[in-house]
């Protein structure tokens, strides 16, 4: 990132504006840095999903401003998105919220974009503009309570007329403006913003036109009254000239205090299991089997829900041959990155042409990228959060109806990723042990995935259902044995062994 006493072009004050920038000259030297800093900010970036790969910053477009002054105490938040331009000809669009102070803020030097020329921050009777110190908002306390005040003022459709950002409220939760945001570390592909113990805000990095499934679904969930899901406060968008579509940039939701990550509480339960040499996996006092059966019927109802106001398809002919066709490209793209499958192809073919096979296929709307890891525990049951779907899919994809089974193949694949986690992380020198935790981790992940299931389906499946079932769990494993290459090579015998499970079977 860059060094934040760094100063602007002909600038002898770094607390100044600077000296002699009132020409084209001064202006591009300006533009030219502002995308080079941009540049090495955004590639750092946690949330940055094109990391590895080369890229210039395109355009930076302002959409709008939560105010301020731009004087050391009161910053000038302005919303701006980035194109970033790839050069395999690819492009993607990522908000970059700013928190411009005309002096350095010290205790944000962590957060440290650059020092450049801002429209909008000029003072009453100079020019609209002026040279600040630019950081990344939500790391911003004064910051992240602009966009909890716009928020509050929008219960009373207070809005400004001149500003294109359109805030959006349900009814029903009086928001505590006096709250302490507080930005969560360690997320991967958006901002998180607590407020207290009263709200979440989701600020979303990469954007597309149109509407963005997890505001989508949190909406009718929440005006419906399920149990299921944190309720939503409200979002934020902004029309896009440049598109005619509206782009969503953020989703204000309750704030579950008491929640516990689902992933977590699943790797408890197998470290109990692990502890415990003579006991099986129904025994143990952490047994996980009530949990998973609870998150099954969590599920069912989601489903539901969505089924009664979402449009419900049913895929025929040319439709269902083109979901084996997909799987299929997904397999032919993988044998690329993973070799190891090649051992197994002709397995998963026989598996997606027996779905290509199929007379029908129902769909609907889904969850999309279900897993452990996007369901919390709470004092009043399971929660499932993240409905944006497989952030790799284009958001034209991800809005499309799908079968329920995928959803059910993702939690039965993090069912059994749990226990091997756990195992990886207690390897012992002794093959025997790790024998034992390798029976072990099967068992827990078996009876999970079958409390699961029955929970879930409340019946037998029928032959068409177990077909699409074991179809998309081989999908996921493809998936995933390409993601443990890339990113976690040692990690990939997770999928690999799975899939040679489904090959036996």
């Amino acid at each position: 990132m860059s060094d934040p006493t760094n100063v602007p072009p002909n600038s002898t004050d770094p607390g100044s504006p600077a000296a002699g920038h009132d020409g084209a000259g001064d202006r591009d030297e300006a533009g030219a840095s502002v995308a080079e800093r941009l540049h090495d900010f955004v590639s750092s970036a946690r949330w940055f999903g094109g990391k590895g790969r080369p890229f210039t910053v395109g355009t930076l477009r302002r959409q709008g401003d939560l105010g301020g002054t731009g004087s050391a105490d009161d910053p000038y938040v302005a919303l701006d998105l980035v194109t970033i331009d790839y050069d395999d000809g690819d492009q993607e669009l990522y908000q970059v919220p700013l928190a411009c102070y005309r002096d350095r803020q010290e205790r944000l030097d962590h957060a440290f974009i650059g020092w450049w020329d801002v429209p909008g921050l000029g003072a009453p009777g100079q020019a609209d503009s002026g040279w600040a110190h630019v950081y990344d908002a939500p790391h911003d306390r004064v910051a992240l309570r602009a966009w909890l005040v716009a928020f509050e003022r929008a219960r009373d459709n207070a809005v400004d007329p001149a500003n294109a950002l359109a805030f959006h409220r349900l009814p029903g939760h009086d928001l505590d403006v006096d709250a302490r945001g507080s930005l969560f570390s360690g997320e991967q592909s958006n901002s998180s913003v607590m407020y207290g113990e009263d709200a979440l805000m989701k600020i979303f990095r990469k954007v597309t036109p149109g509407v963005n499934p997890d505001v989508q679904i949190h909406d009718v969930l929440t005006r419906t009254g399920s149990d299921h899901v944190a309720a939503l406060y409200g979002w934020l968008d902004v029309v896009d000239d440049t598109e005619d579509s509206v782009i969503q940039l953020a989703m204000l939701q309750q704030f579950l205090r008491t929640a516990s990550d689902g992933s977590d509480l699943a790797q408890a339960s197998v470290r109990n299991l692990f502890a415990e040499a003579d006991l099986h996996a129904d025994e143990v006092g952490g047994d996980f089997a009530g949990e998973s059966a609870r998150l099954g019927v969590a599920l069912a109802e989601t489903h539901g829900t969505l089924a009664e106001h979402f449009p419900v398809e049913v895929r025929r002919g040319e439709a269902t041959a083109a979901l084996a066709a997909a799987m299929n490209r997904r397999l032919d793209s993988a044998l690329e990155i993973v070799p190891e499958l090649a051992a197994h192809a002709d397995t998963l073919r026989a598996q997606f042409a027996a779905v290509g096979a199929l007379a029908e296929v129902p769909v609907q709307r889904i969850h999309g990228d279900l897993h452990l890891g996007q369901t919390l525990r709470t004092t009043k049951g399971w929660k499932i959060v993240d409905f944006e779907g497989e952030p790799a899919k284009p958001l034209s994809e991800r809005l499309l109806p799908d079968s329920v089974w995928r959803d059910v193949a993702g939690m039965l694949r993090s069912f059994d990723y749990a226990p091997r986690v756990v195992a990886r992380s207690l390897e012992s020198p002794d093959p025997s042990i790790a024998e034992q935790r390798d029976y072990r981790a099967e068992e827990w992940a078996g009876h999970n995935r079958r409390v699961f299931l029955a929970a879930y389906a409340g019946r037998d499946l029928t032959s068409d259902e177990s077909t699409l079932l074991t179809a998309y769990v081989a999908d996921k494993a493809v998936y995933e044995a390409v993601y443990e290459t890339r990113n976690r090579p040692s990690w990939v015998g997770i999928p690999l062994a799975a899939i040679a499970r489904i090959g036996a079977a």
